[in-house]
């Protein structure tokens, strides 16, 4: 990567972080090392506008990262609790003066996974995290800093326009791409400048806005990090883009093909989409036509199948999952279903065996999440434990009711994955109440140093 580790992220040194790679944790019997220390899952929390961190050795929240503005100021109209009255989750944002994060919502890791992006749906910007501290990178000391108040002030991130969906990081690490999907266009911020502009400089992130079909989700890029892929929740199209890389890592994007997938998407509505790790294919997400599809990332571009779901199935995100055991697609229902473990109401995983030929794909079985409205997946390194994120609390009478939570499971074997922890995602405890960190959006799974998915 073109960018000085200084400028993008100003965390522990090189030696630190190789002084807690040293010791790692084994799991599922594998010789292999599945867990090191400095992993972190990271869940962006759209209601609260929060991340949970949860360190997957333990399976419990360390921290809670808070992207709010509240308690910045000792007096009534900035507290988040005033005259012991807190507002509802729906009320937190219409609080007089707040200028923090409004709908937290995706949340993606750089190629050498030492730095998140996440997007503020409703206040049009995006924050940049750094996944050693856990901190909001630009945060400035509180001037009302004192007894009562939080010790910093939110960072105002980067501002890229109406409804930022998902960022994305390209694959250099040198930019990252955002889908503005209330503008019709992708913001492409330099990397470099983000990290100043977020620490207040006048640093001018967004080297261009590139105009694309309308409502844009998300982009993805290809492996080798040529073409970028542009879906739609408003239109049945999918749009490409040359990135056409500079000797800095800079793009110079053209357009190349749009496809169209109204025979998929009859009813245009594809949130998420994600390129399969050897990057022959990308798959997409259609969640109002309960399917998901695949297009080759090879000209002419072909559609090579449509999987339907079932009835409501409503699909979020999905997630390659591939070891030695096998090769699958895991796709998240949003639909909750009855009949869990314990009878308890879940949402469910469906498993796609990616090893058949395409024109032979199918859900092979599917399995309960064990939390309501399941929504962001993702894998460790070793691709043999995945993490659920969920929409929706737990019901009454359930071990953790009116809690939103997280899941893990063994995916040693892909075809056969195994329960390990249903986990409380808890509170922020800010210095006038606790926030309840609630509806969990995207998740990642992260190890700092290692280029992961997006690499």
């Amino acid at each position: 990567m073109d960018i000085s580790r200084r400028d993008l992220l100003k965390i522990a040194s090189v030696s630190a972080l190789a002084a807690i790679v040293n010791t790692r944790t084994t799991f599922a019997g594998d010789k292999g090392p599945d867990i090191e220390p400095q992993d972190r899952v990271f869940i962006a929390n759209e209601d609260s506008n929060t991340i949970s961190v949860i360190n997957p050795a333990t399976n419990t929240v360390d921290t809670t990262i808070n992207l709010t503005s509240f308690d910045e100021d000792p007096r009534p109209p900035f507290r988040f609790v005033t005259g012991g009255v807190m507002p509802t989750h729906a009320a937190i944002i219409h609080k007089p003066l707040y200028h923090g994060c409004i709908d937290a919502h995706g949340v993606a890791p750089s190629p050498d996974s030492m730095m998140l992006a996440t997007s503020g749906r409703g206040s049009s910007n995006v924050y940049l995290i750094d996944t050693i501290t856990k901190k909001v990178i630009g945060n400035a000391q509180n001037p009302f800093s004192g007894p009562g108040t939080n010790p910093e002030r939110l960072t105002s991130g980067i501002i890229v326009g109406r409804e930022p969906h998902e960022p994305t990081f390209s694959r250099n690490g040198a930019e990252l791409w955002v889908a503005v999907r209330g503008e019709d266009r992708i913001a492409i911020l330099d990397t470099s400048k983000a990290v100043k502009q977020s620490g207040g400089t006048d640093a001018k992130a967004v080297r261009e806005y590139l105009p694309t079909i309308n409502g844009p989700a998300q982009v993805w890029f290809s492996k080798d990090g040529k073409l970028a892929f542009v879906i739609s929740q408003k239109v049945s199209k999918v749009d490409i883009f040359k990135v056409n890389p500079d000797e800095k890592g800079l793009s110079h994007p053209v357009h190349f093909k749009t496809i169209d997938i109204s025979t998929q998407d009859k009813a245009a509505f594809t949130p998420f989409e994600k390129t399969a790790p050897d990057g022959s294919e990308i798959w997409l997400s259609h969640k109002l036509a309960d399917s998901v599809s695949a297009i080759s990332t090879d000209e002419p571009f072909d559609i090579l199948h449509t999987i339907h779901l079932g009835n409501l199935a409503r699909p979020n995100h999905l997630e390659f999952v591939e070891n030695s055991k096998g090769k699958t697609v895991y796709v998240s229902f949003a639909r909750i279903d009855d009949g869990g473990t314990g009878l308890a109401a879940s949402s469910q995983i469906a498993i796609i065996d990616r090893s058949a030929s395409p024109k032979e794909r199918k859900v092979v079985r599917t399995f309960f999440t064990r939390g309501r409205e399941a929504h962001g997946l993702w894998t460790n390194p070793a691709n043999n434990i995945l993490y659920v994120s969920h929409e929706q609390d737990e019901l009454p009478e359930t071990p953790n009711a009116g809690q939103t939570v997280c899941t893990a499971f063994d995916v040693s074997d892909p075809l056969n994955p195994k329960f390990i922890a249903q986990i409380p995602l808890g509170s922020l405890k800010l210095p006038s109440g606790e926030l309840r960190n609630k509806k969990s959006i995207n998740l990642v799974y992260v190890r700092p140093g290692f280029r992961g998915q997006t690499a």
